[in-house]
């Protein structure tokens, strides 16, 4: 049996790329990508992630039925970009309570890339709890934001998450 600390074979996981751009306003970090995502190389790719229908809800603009590179250069045009707080671990499935053995993406390299940024936005505990305790520790004094989960493990109703995540609309455009 493998300890915690040992490497277990196709359990690596690993996060994708920012997409940011110099006009980004609100960073929204998750956790690390779940299995399906990690499977098609996508940002909140499981059906049942309410990712995509909660952004399309606060830019009011239909993401859900574009294809991902049209989604994510909506995004951009709206000012929001992605990134995830972990950048590797070792994970059996797609549950943040899964997650060992993690290192962290360099947050504050790529904050300090984006001199528009103002907020940045947690999806989920997991998130918030590891990335604000880096921002915090490094000085960085941006709006930190906890949102529920966009994760169909998240077993809060839709117009709850949506009632939080809605903030976001009014901070776009401050």
């Amino acid at each position: 049996m493998l300890s915690q600390s040992e490497p277990q074979p196709g359990l690596a996981k690993r996060s994708f790329a920012p997409v940011v751009d110099l006009h980004t306003r609100i960073l929204i970090l998750g956790s690390l990508p779940g299995d399906a995502s990690l499977a098609q190389q996508q940002y909140y790719a499981h059906p049942q992630n309410r990712f995509w229908h909660l952004l399309s809800d606060v830019v009011q603009t239909d993401l859900v039925n574009l294809d991902y590179p049209t989604r994510l250069q909506t995004l951009l045009m709206h000012q929001i970009g992605l990134w995830d707080v972990i950048a590797h671990a070792h994970r059996r499935g797609s549950l943040d309570s899964q997650i060992r053995n993690h290192s962290d993406n360099d947050l504050i390299s790529l904050v300090n890339t984006l001199p528009n940024l103002h907020t940045i936005a947690f999806n989920g505990a997991t998130a918030y709890k590891l990335g604000s305790k880096i921002l915090q520790e490094h000085g960085a004094s941006y709006r930190l934001l906890s949102l529920p989960s966009s994760s169909p493990a998240h077993t809060m109703s839709y117009a709850l998450k949506l009632a939080a995540w809605q903030q976001l609309s009014t901070l776009r455009n401050a």
